[in-house]
């Protein structure tokens, strides 16, 4: 079990006008410095509720090849649901510490589930400014409950609650995003897994923090998954690269965010493109937010779908089990 001092909520607590040196990012990295300040990025928000299937289609599948990223509205999932898994997440973190680490990711583990600070390798050796609980809400059969808090006692119902409203808007964007590269509906989803695609939620917590022009909540990544589905709370802090630049994303009540992860890159053979990403912090205010990965089962192959393939469109990403993908991302070692 980790000690209690090496979470940051700790630090945060600690911390009056400084931060320790192994949170201070690198120049190239700071946002005081990187961010395009004074503007808000407008990325692609698409409204569910349209009864236009052919418009959200262009929509989506523009939006997913120029973008990666897109936030939807009306999309089905009740405001209360959305609610309530904020709710029980946050009671969790504002639990005591020796209560939090009941669930605290096995030092051993080869599974990212847990609560727990450090995620990868960091090239520089520095660290996030973000404690997180990993935990897998989908399928029944995947669900590890010894990593799903019992209080506050709500907690469950309320993940279950909202991932059951999820499945619709998975599927529909699966669907969308197959007929965007001329295939049957449900070829996506099929090479993703099937019904064996793995729902991971992470919940991120990011407290404030005194000198967030230096420090990073996550550092600039694609997700590993095929698709990410987002809710934030209403602290600024998603930031994505545009023509090189970094830019606040737009925040919107109620709206997810869906990010293209590298498993779809990787099946539509670079005509989707995963989004690069960062989250930045906040001197006053605590951020979290509430990413769902919809991934394919560990020992899944994923490649550039054979449909896609041609002559003159070959192959651009190698096929491989997506647990080794993730092994290689995580420590860092080429694909």
């Amino acid at each position: 079990m980790q000690s209690e001092a090496e979470r940051v909520q700790d630090i945060a607590l600690m911390s009056k006008d400084n931060i320790p040196i192994e949170f201070i990012r690198s120049e190239h990295e700071q946002p005081g410095i990187t961010t395009v300040h004074g503007k808000v990025l407008e990325c692609p928000t698409i409204d569910f509720s349209n009864q236009d299937d052919e418009k959200i289609l262009n929509q989506i599948v523009e939006a997913s090849r120029n973008w990666g990223m897109y936030q939807i509205v009306n999309h089905d999932i009740p405001n209360e649901a959305i609610s309530k898994l904020q709710a029980v997440g946050k009671a969790f973190f504002e639990l005591q510490p020796e209560e939090k680490e009941v669930y605290a990711k096995p030092p051993d583990s080869k599974s990212v589930e847990g609560y727990g600070t450090k995620l990868q390798k960091e090239l520089e050796g520095k660290k996030g400014w973000v404690d997180h609980l990993f935990h897998r809400v989908w399928p029944p059969s995947a669900i590890n409950y010894q990593f799903w808090p019992k209080n506050p006692p709500s907690y469950r119902e309320a993940n279950e609650e909202y991932v059951k409203h999820l499945h619709k808007v998975v599927d529909k964007l699966f669907k969308v995003l197959s007929l965007g590269l001329g295939l049957e509906g449900q070829e996506l989803k099929k090479a993703a897994g099937g019904d064996d695609m793995v729902y991971l939620l992470k919940i991120n917590y990011y407290p404030p923090c005194p000198r967030p022009d230096l420090a990073l909540g996550v550092v600039a990544h694609t997700d590993m998954s095929a698709l990410t589905i987002l809710v934030p709370n209403d602290v600024q802090g998603l930031q994505a690269c545009r023509d090189g630049q970094w830019y606040n994303v737009r925040y919107i009540p109620n709206a997810l965010v869906i990010h293209i992860g590298d498993q779809m890159e990787i099946m539509s053979n670079g005509k989707y493109k995963s989004v690069l990403h960062r989250s930045t912090v906040n001197k006053e205010k605590t951020r979290m937010s509430w990413p769902v990965f919809i991934e394919p089962p560990q020992d899944r192959v994923v490649g550039p779908l054979p449909q896609l393939v041609k002559e003159d469109n070959p192959p651009k990403y190698k096929a491989k089990k997506f647990g080794d993908y993730c092994y290689c991302k995580l420590n860092k070692i080429p694909q």
